[in-house]
């Protein structure tokens, strides 16, 4: 006896040609889009302070746009007070930039290569600073100066903007290191190099895109404090502190004009430090097809 089977149709339900592509399209260009908005939401400020840099204000605000001129870049240190207060910005990042990144880089091969009792509460601590908020950060400063007796001024400033700036040495460097095969400088101590040697010729070199990073970084914080400044300043005057009183009376253009030499400076910086970067990438990838 035969047994006969239906046969069932199985029926293909076959995309639109081209519909994968359109929505693939689409994908790209909202995300292009959003990208797009997002940078403007960010720059937007900075913008409308490099513009006011060239605005013509009739009073002691500069607040309205009420015509172009140049005069506040011909000389923009002709107010003697906010030339003072851009003088210890300037001198207060350097200092605290050269001694974070000193202490930091150290401190940072320290965990990263070696292995002591407590390296686990260091490590913990390093990130502490960066999780506390600064109004906190700036009182417990201050405690801590009038308990040893100093007068603020302009040498707690430099201690704690070297303090603050530390953590993210730190973990800028440390994140360089991790990524840095230890092996090389094994191999450099066994071809004769003293530690130091190998420090110098290996590692530093290695290490150097993370160390100029920090110091950029470094640098952008201590001149943008406020807060941890205002309560450790003194009779010194920053420039943050400077616009935050000035606000009171009226913020003389020749701040927009500052602000926006300070922000080209830290572009300049950030690219020094790619090219040194694509150099250094170069190098390594020219040896090594040697």
């Amino acid at each position: 006896m035969a047994v006969t089977t239906p046969t069932s149709k199985v029926t293909e339900v076959v995309a639109p040609a081209g519909a994968g592509d359109r929505t693939a399209r689409l994908r790209v260009w909202g995300l292009g889009l959003w990208s797009i908005l997002a940078i403007l939401f960010l720059f937007l400020p900075i913008v409308v302070a490099i513009i006011f840099s060239f605005n013509d204000p009739a009073g002691r605000f500069n607040f309205t746009w009420q015509g172009f001129t140049l005069d506040h870049w011909a000389d923009p240190f002709k107010d003697p007070d906010l030339a003072e207060s851009m003088k210890n910005s300037i001198l207060l990042a350097l200092a605290s930039t050269l001694g974070s990144v000193a202490l930091g880089t150290l401190l940072a091969i320290a965990l990263v290569r070696h292995r002591f009792r407590g390296r686990g509460a260091a490590d913990f601590f390093v990130f502490l600073p960066m999780a506390t908020p600064e109004v906190v950060l700036g009182a417990s400063l201050l405690g801590l100066f009038l308990v040893a007796g100093a007068n603020t001024g302009f040498l707690t400033l430099f201690i704690a903007h070297t303090m603050f700036a530390l953590s993210y040495v730190v973990v800028t460097v440390k994140s360089r290191l991790q990524g840095m095969d230890p092996n090389i400088e094994e191999a450099a101590r066994d071809l004769g190099a003293s530690e130091w040697q190998a420090f110098w010729r290996i590692t530093m070199p290695t290490i150097a895109p993370g160390v100029i990073s920090a110091a950029v970084l470094a640098a952008a914080l201590s001149v943008d404090d406020y807060v941890v400044s205002s309560f450790n300043a003194g009779q010194t005057q920053t420039f943050p502190l400077f616009i935050f009183g000035a606000t009171r009376q009226g913020v003389p253009a020749e701040v927009n004009v500052l602000a926006t030499m300070l922000l080209l400076a830290i572009l300049f910086l950030l690219g020094l430090n790619v090219a040194v970067q694509k150099a250094l990438a170069r190098r390594d990838a020219h040896r090594a097809s040697d």
